[in-house]
């Protein structure tokens, strides 16, 4: 849960921007997109895999391997 309180004479605009940084950095906005729809326990297995293929083959190419 994200909590914030309001300064003193902070205009609103300035609240709000405050506010999504926080949201942004607490990892809520990407935790709802990801519990939007159901994903079955396999194919969640599957990402993270396919992930870590992929960034595997990115560090040989950068690596010159």
């Amino acid at each position: 849960m994200v909590k914030m309180t309001l300064r003193a004479d902070e205009p609103i605009q300035q609240a709000v921007r405050r506010f999504r940084k926080l949201v942004e950095r607490s990892g809520l906005k990407k935790e709802m997109r990801r519990r939007q729809c159901y994903e079955k326990p396999s194919d969640s297995r599957r990402r993270t895999r396919l992930r870590a293929e992929r960034r595997a083959r990115r560090n040989r190419m950068l690596l010159g391997g």
